[in-house]
């Protein structure tokens, strides 16, 4: 079986969440890494187990950075960070698939559906090495996870909003 490690430099993980009913405040996990286990040729009998540390949150604002890592939020002191472990990958077409699995925030553990676009693999002309990628993305009620500090608006609503979004690159070089 090939070794395949996850290329840090080009993967990227980023979440989106609305903002006082009206906007979109976005930011990114700098640091994470994901295990993949299987072959590329066969992704539905493959298994993933991605780790983020949490504490490498980035919204571009260093005073929400703070919060998000208090624990009003995420608690970072506590629950260092967020894992998700695959159960079944289910193919959808060629290129897309389902991931289920369990998905952990703040000490809580949800069963949550993905979705996964494979884009298949490449040989990279410097290295010599085979270059497979993928494109993840879903949605999570964050107050699913214990993550429900809010505030109320004057205009009616509430500052932040349930839903996340995220999406995330992804690109591994297999070893073969």
């Amino acid at each position: 079986m090939a070794n395949v490690n996850l290329d840090k430099v080009h993967s990227a993980l980023n979440f989106e969440v609305k903002h006082m009913m009206v906007s979109k405040a976005k930011g990114e996990f700098q640091e994470f890494d994901v295990d993949f286990n299987g072959s590329f040729d066969d992704l539905e009998n493959a298994s993933v187990k991605a780790t983020i540390d949490v504490a490498s949150i980035e919204t571009n604002n260093e005073d929400r950075n703070g919060h998000l890592k208090s624990g009003d939020f995420f608690d970072v002191e506590t629950y260092p960070n967020i894992t998700f472990v695959s159960k079944n990958i289910e193919k959808v077409s060629d290129s897309e698939f389902k991931i289920t699995g369990d998905l952990t925030i703040k000490g809580v553990t949800n069963e949550e559906t993905f979705t996964a676009e494979y884009n298949g693999k490449a040989k990279d002309p410097m290295q010599g090495n085979t270059i497979a990628g993928a494109d993840v993305s879903g949605k999570i009620n964050r107050e699913d996870y214990g993550l429900t500090w809010n505030a109320p608006l004057e205009t009616g609503g509430v500052l932040i909003g349930k839903e996340v979004k995220f999406s995330g690159g992804f690109e591994f070089v297999v070893e073969e």
